[in-house]
């Protein structure tokens, strides 16, 4: 026995809380009881489930003789029911309410000043908070398909801003294709991020030759690198030109391939300085292989210094040669 609990009247719980097993347990107990049991019947372990009987209505406290009370779960279930089909209602009405209210934010949003430029002819953006700030406008501007291509790793931030924007733009219903070189997807940030957004809906194809970077809203605007560094980017609405670009993406989107496990993280697939080995068991040049890679050529020479240590090789051409049995690299 423990000390008598302070009596408290019933106040129902959350709308649809169900009980968990330990209460399910304690309520079959008391109905094994007759229905009621003395309040200081209960012990400490089964507070917790008790409260959450109370607060469900599953039982009620009986003041007088202090005890507790089973109360029929058929009369709970159309209690909860009626106030779930209330809430839903609600829910409903606020559903149907909201565009109205944020009509004259959205009237303000598509009245904001865009950038435009003659017609044939590009945009320019300069620096990389400027072209986010302008990209993420497209992409809530989007309504239908985003075609993007990505060579080359992308910094860990960057792919977190970009997991926000692109499961919010499928979940509106969009669809999302993304190109990438095998490089890109060799780092756990990128992997998480294609795992995410893939569960979410999107495709992603990876193709292990040298393209350029490209995102395509709708088909009606793209957005391409103007410079080496990225830090400058054009932002074309010519159809002509645009109809261009959807064409050499999809040429390239129908000969890369889908990324299946290995691609995503879920298999064995191999290091980068395994792929820089491989292409220079193929005969290509230090530049040829940090072009194919999407790597700068100091990171691909720090890769061929370790690969010559470990190979012992004196020479670059000595190196190839003793890769070269490994010249089925895609």
């Amino acid at each position: 026995m423990t000390a008598e609990p302070a009596v408290a009247p019933h106040q129902p719980g959350p709308v649809g809380e169900e009980p968990d097993e330990a209460a399910r347990q304690l309520y079959l107990t008391i109905i094994a009881e007759g229905g009621r049991i003395p309040c200081a019947s209960v012990v400490d372990t089964d507070r917790g489930a008790l409260q959450q009987l109370i607060d469900i209505g599953l039982l009620m406290v009986n003041p007088v003789d202090r005890c507790y009370t089973a109360v029929s779960p058929r009369s709970v279930s159309d209690r909860l029911g009626a106030e779930l089909r209330s809430e839903a209602t609600r829910l409903l009405v606020r559903a149907e309410s909201l565009p109205g209210a944020l009509d004259g934010l959205t009237r303000a949003y598509d009245a904001m000043p865009r950038p435009s430029g003659r017609a044939g002819g590009a945009v320019h953006v300069e620096g990389h908070v400027h072209i986010r700030q302008r990209i993420s406008q497209l992409v809530s501007d989007c309504r239908s398909e985003v075609l993007t291509a990505q060579p080359g790793q992308r910094p860990a931030d960057t792919l977190q801003v970009a997991l926000r924007q692109d499961v919010q733009l499928l979940r509106r219903g969009c669809s999302l294709r993304t190109i990438y070189q095998p490089v890109a997807l060799a780092e756990p940030p990128a992997l998480a991020y294609a795992e995410e957004v893939t569960r979410h809906g999107s495709l992603i194809r990876v193709l292990d030759e040298p393209f350029q970077r490209l995102i395509v809203f709708d088909r009606t605007v793209a957005v391409i690198s103007a410079n080496e560094d990225n830090s400058t980017a054009a932002f074309i609405s010519d159809p002509a030109t645009i109809t261009f670009l959807v064409g050499t993406f999809e040429r390239d989107w129908a000969r890369a391939d889908t990324a299946e496990a290995a691609a995503l993280g879920q298999g064995p697939t191999r290091t980068v300085p395994d792929r820089v080995g491989r292409l220079l068991a193929r005969g290509l040049t230090q530049r040829a292989v940090a072009t194919r890679l999407g790597l700068s050529e100091r990171t691909v020479a720090a890769h061929i210094s370790r690969l010559r240590d470990r190979h012992g090789a004196q020479t670059l051409f000595q190196l190839g040669w003793l890769m070269r049995g490994a010249r089925d690299d895609r």
